[in-house]
């Protein structure tokens, strides 16, 4: 993370007899498929209409999720369950590059990873273009973790040289959870390596494989691209910011359960949410942060009736860029009281940020949907049981939107570095409140509409239904 050379950072027909009700062989089957198809359009129209409005993404996102979360859950792995992108193509890591299998840019992928092997996947880029790619490592729920146990990431040319160098363990709290390395390549001036278009190898192995569980890790892999700005600008990271931190966000906390993975993630703005979290859970937020906005956020754990024992680092707050690169974490341990953790103060999301020094700063290099992720320790039940427990996060995002370089192409996945129309409605300037944000009534509102649509769907295959039983 941040500026990297090198190391840095799935009987026959004719003999068949007529049913007892006297309808043809196979209506039976028809009309439940016919009832079914008009109720999924139903559910429908009323998903991409509540999707269409500002913030409406959190909502249908929210409604789409619950259909297929507890499926999702139970398949994935990891303490509560990961929930990988829906339709994400499965790839075999090689044991070596000359088996290396492709992945596109843009695109996202499902692998595992054993304890002892080291896996490649193959790139094919340009000489214009920076290259991300991110690797979610999913433990097992109950595999024993250390401290410096996790998941490492390596982009390489194909001389084997080393293009970056990232990694992510569990940390102190020992428990396990999902953990998201990156790497990347990038086009520098003046910079000798990493620099041809060609072929490029991702690396991937687990950090310390002898103090690591025996069983196979789930990996979720993601690729994105970035072509070049179409002027030039400065070579230099912002010299000043309002570096101070800002006070936690007061106001009535609303009602928003965390998503499951990176791509089910909750959307949420400026505000402040409360949803419940039990020891071993992940919970994931997307946050829409524009050029030359500050994201600020903490993460509130309520206390316990058994307020005796001690959690190491038992409450987690990370913050994620828009390719799930780890820009920040705080951690705070639990005695059973009400204990909170909170961001550093991080400077605007700006462009040049990426030729910073700093990890944190050099993350900050492109706008789009932030993710704050929050996780519970499992040992956290040991002392306080199974909860669930009360989450409140705060999220504060101040300074004035700007615009952003301009490419000289689409980043892959489109629109993965820039703001929606509705994203930018639903986002407060200046550090204003949500609180009669002209956005939120437009939901309010179209909520109305929505709720319209789907009585009027209803009623159509209520009819439909009568009629097909008639």
């Amino acid at each position: 993370m941040g500026r990297w050379c090198g190391v840095r950072r799935r009987t026959g027909a004719g003999g068949a007899r007529p049913p007892a009700s006297g309808r043809p062989a196979g209506a039976s089957a028809v009309r439940p498929r016919a009832t079914a198809a008009v109720r999924l359009a139903a559910v429908t129209v009323l998903l991409a209409t509540t999707a269409s409005l500002p913030g409406g993404t959190a909502l249908a996102a929210g409604a789409a999720g619950a259909a297929g979360a507890a499926g999702a859950a139970g398949a994935a792995g990891g303490a509560e369950g990961y929930a990988f992108a829906d339709g994400a193509a499965r790839v075999e890591g090689a044991s070596d590059t000359a088996g290396a299998a492709l992945l596109q840019p843009g695109a996202t992928y499902r692998s595992s990873l054993a304890r002892n092997d080291t896996l490649y996947y193959r790139l094919e880029l340009d000489a214009d273009s920076d290259t991300y790619v991110s690797v979610t490592a999913v433990p097992g729920s109950e595999g024993e973790v250390t401290a410096v146990d996790g998941v490492r990431v390596s982009v390489r040319d194909a001389d084997g040289a080393s293009c970056s160098l990232g990694s992510a363990t569990f940390g102190a709290a020992h428990s396990p959870r999902p953990v998201t390395a990156w790497g990347m390549r990038e086009i520098e001036p003046g910079a000798s390596r990493c620099q041809d278009a060609g072929t490029y190898y991702v690396a991937v192995e687990r950090v310390r494989p002898e103090d690591s569980p025996p069983d196979d890790w789930d990996l979720e892999l993601t690729t994105a691209t970035e072509p070049r700005p179409r002027q030039a600008g400065p070579t230099e990271p912002p010299g000043t910011w309002d570096s101070a931190s800002p006070e936690p966000l007061a106001g009535q906390p609303e009602r928003r359960a965390g998503g499951s993975g990176f791509a089910r993630a909750t959307a949420v703005g400026q505000g402040v949410w409360q949803s419940d979290i039990r020891p071993g859970q992940t919970l994931y937020y997307k946050v829409p942060v524009d050029w030359g906005r500050q994201v600020y956020a903490s993460a509130e754990l309520g206390g316990s009736d058994d307020a005796s024992g001690y959690a190491t680092g038992a409450l987690r707050l990370g913050l994620h860029n828009p390719v799930r690169g780890e820009v920040d974490d705080a951690a705070k341990g639990y005695t059973g009281r009400p204990a909170a953790v909170g961001l550093a103060a991080l400077p605007p999301v700006a462009y040049p940020n990426r030729y910073a020094s700093s990890r944190q700063v050099g993350a900050l290099r492109f706008a789009g949907d932030y993710y704050l992720v929050v996780h519970l320790a499992a040992q956290v039940a040991d002392d306080f049981g199974d909860g669930p427990f009360g989450l409140t996060l705060r999220v504060r995002l101040r300074g004035t939107a700007e615009a952003g370089p301009g490419y000289t192409g689409e980043p892959r996945p489109k629109g993965v570095f820039e703001l929606s129309a509705a994203d930018r409605s639903a986002v407060p300037e200046n550090g204003a409140t949500r609180d009669g944000d002209a956005a939120m009534r437009a939901v309010a509102v179209g909520g109305i509409g929505a709720g319209s649509l789907l009585v009027a769907g209803l009623a159509v295959w209520t009819v439909t239904a009568r009629r097909r039983a008639a």
